[in-house]
């Protein structure tokens, strides 16, 4: 997944001040598969008139069509008799060469060619372009060191507060209450028991009788490690996404991830890339023919016979994994009311699902807080022993907040520090 430069994540993470213990990288280019070539995808002003592979009147079509999709609720004569058609089919009347259509479907709006309605594409297309320029030249960002940043960041700010993790606990049971139905305390596999007040799991943890009645979505995903990059250019430190239609209608498109070196997921001169796409088979089967079009899969050096342009795969890895985004609380088989269920990855680009469901979730703990409120500074916290008794101070006063890491990396290397003002350095 990567970060909408103007998504929910993001908003959190400058609110929250979760971001001073990050550094993120721009992606930087938006590619296209067409006609079995990858080439980049014009999308900002400036890329657009820079553009080679554009003549000039493509370009005034399509800075004329997505200046008209930043604001398209204001022209709804444009598109209206289109609402119960497919975005495909409205972008084939709005006098757009083939070429111009695909970068639009499947390069900035990212959405499916036969299950997309006009007015969803519009949408995509309008969050796209918002969030375009705000870090960089493309909308999107990548937490340097991957993904798994982002949850650590969270931890980091919460132990700052007074917040306590067990880490590789799994649960063995829950210790119910008989007369409210309230789960107390659960007791984890080493039989160590642990009292709450509230319990949050992850779909994962739960045994399969409470999971029975759930039907689950599943992801194909797979994680390759290549010699170099789908499209070499003058620089090698590229962060790209590449979303590749589906031959047949009807199936999912594959979206493509590939981080450089320089974002800390991968070893100099190799390329770490992720692609992930809604099940229909498994995962081999779903994904394969993709990486095979992309890559070459052969071990052995290039021949003469051999397109020399195409990546080798050094390394490969092919798995499923459930998706238990959308699923019901009520589908779980006798669950407690103070038990609260958390999906894993949802198939989705960007991560305002998660952000959705903590809110949610948090809410229903606690209805009068505010969701993840911005800390206090350091300098700002008044702790006077003589008026304000421990025990009363709560977390805002306790000593460990003055010891707040006040060390914060630098913004290096070409990533970028995620800040509340766009010109804030």
């Amino acid at each position: 997944q990567l970060l909408y430069s103007r998504g929910l994540l993001i908003d959190l993470l400058i609110k929250s001040n979760v971001s001073r213990y990050a550094e993120f990288k721009n992606a930087t280019r938006i590619l296209a598969f067409r006609e079995g070539k990858v080439e980049q995808v014009p999308c900002s002003r400036a890329d657009v008139f820079n553009s080679r592979q554009l003549t000039m009147v493509e370009k005034r079509m399509l800075m004329k069509f997505l200046t008209f999709c930043l604001d398209y609720e204001q022209h709804p004569d444009e598109y209206q008799g289109y609402e119960n058609s497919t975005f495909a089919e409205f972008l084939r009347t709005r006098k757009l060469t083939p070429s111009l259509q695909h970068f639009i479907l499947h390069s900035i709006a990212m959405v499916s060619e036969t299950d997309c309605s006009t007015l969803e594409g519009l949408q995509a297309t309008k969050k796209f372009l918002q969030c375009l320029g705000r870090y960089g030249n493309t909308p999107f960002l990548f937490p340097l060191y991957g993904q798994g940043e982002i949850p650590q960041c969270f931890c980091r700010m919460c132990a700052v507060f007074g917040g306590i993790y067990c880490l590789r606990h799994s649960v063995q049971c829950l210790v119910v209450d008989k007369e409210s139905g309230r789960c107390k305390a659960i007791v984890d596999h080493f039989g160590q028991r642990i009292s709450a007040n509230y319990f949050i799991v992850e779909d994962s943890y739960l045994s399969e009788s409470i999971c029975t009645n759930v039907c689950y979505r599943q992801i194909s995903r797979a994680v390759l490690i290549t010699d170099q990059s789908v499209l070499n250019t003058d620089s090698e430190q590229q962060v790209s996404i590449l979303t590749v239609p589906p031959v047949d209608l009807g199936k999912p498109a594959v979206c493509v991830i590939e981080l450089c070196s320089s974002t800390m997921t991968c070893m100099k001169d190799t390329h770490l890339v992720h692609l992930t796409c809604p099940s229909t088979k498994t995962a081999r089967e779903d994904l394969e023919p993709v990486v095979q079009k992309l890559f070459n899969l052969s071990t052995e050096k290039e021949t003469e016979n051999e397109e020399p342009e195409k990546p080798r795969v050094l390394w490969a890895v092919y798995f499923n994994m459930r998706d238990s985004s959308g699923v019901d609380k009520n589908s779980y088989d006798g669950l407690p009311s103070n038990v609260y269920v958390c999906s894993g990855p949802d198939s989705a680009l960007g991560n305002d699902c998660a952000v959705k469901q903590a809110e949610t979730i948090f809410q229903e703990m606690f209805p009068t807080e505010e969701f993840c409120p911005p800390p206090p500074n350091p300098e700002d916290i008044i702790y006077d022993e003589d008026e304000i008794a421990p025990e009363e101070s709560g977390f805002s006063n306790s000593p460990e907040t003055k010891s707040e890491p006040s060390t914060e990396e630098g913004s290096s290397g070409g990533s970028t520090a995620v800040k509340k003002d766009d010109n804030e350095e």
